[in-house]
């Protein structure tokens, strides 16, 4: 699968994260997905940076990534790991 690929379906994958939780949802929905290497899918935040600590969830990112690896499984049927940039 490439990162096109991730792109296209990454609003399914943002919607079965806020099936589980709303939480892991708010840390994740502004990512852009910037690279997959086969394994590894980087994000990037810088986005959501530039509003200050009102959008900062970067600790709340890795206590919750659990839940986004399990909906990329689900709707892509890909085991991967993720990366921030």
């Amino acid at each position: 699968m490439e990162l096109q690929d991730i792109r296209t379906r990454w609003n399914d994958v943002l919607d079965a994260v806020l099936e589980v939780d709303r939480i892991s949802w708010l840390a994740f929905f502004d990512a852009r997905l910037s690279d997959f290497d086969g394994i590894t899918l980087t994000l990037d935040f810088a986005d959501s940076r530039k509003f200050s600590a009102a959008h900062e969830y970067s600790e709340t990112r890795v206590a919750q990534q659990e839940v986004l690896i399990a909906a990329i499984k689900k709707v892509l049927s890909l085991d991967v790991r993720i990366e921030e940039e």
